[in-house]
């Protein structure tokens, strides 16, 4: 069982939004267990991509700002019950092509050991 706390995890998820927006992948992986999984807004499955294992969920993580040089979430809303947690946020992001998206959207977390084990990314789709 954890001894962290709300406010430990909702710090945990604001340092991880900061990290986002600095495009700072090490940061980023700190916030991970060690047993990670990542499941991307898109992707040949239901869950979109899944990204499994430190390796993996990098490469998953990089390839945002590969897709979308100038990404940033922001306007972040945290909110934290227990090993479970939820981010609301305002992406924007250019396309190498120039075309712009900006939606809200959501990650569900879920945390162990006091890091992140799950990220599931939902994105709204703008049309």
């Amino acid at each position: 069982m954890s001894t962290q706390t709300n406010q430990d995890y909702l710090r945990l998820l604001q340092a991880f939004n900061e990290a986002w927006n600095r495009h700072d992948i090490d940061a980023l992986m700190n916030c991970m267990a060690d047993e990670c999984v990542f499941h991307g807004v898109a992707g040949p499955d239901t869950l979109g991509r899944t990204f499994t294992g430190r390796d993996d969920v990098r490469k998953g993580f990089t390839l945002a700002w590969e897709t979308f040089p100038d990404a940033s979430w922001q306007d972040g809303e945290h909110f934290v019950s227990g090993e479970r947690g939820v981010s609301e946020s305002t992406f924007r992001g250019t396309k190498a092509d120039g075309s712009r998206i900006e939606a809200r959207m959501v990650d569900v977390f879920t945390f162990s050991n006091g890091k992140i084990a799950v990220k599931n990314a939902y994105r709204k789709s703008a049309a």
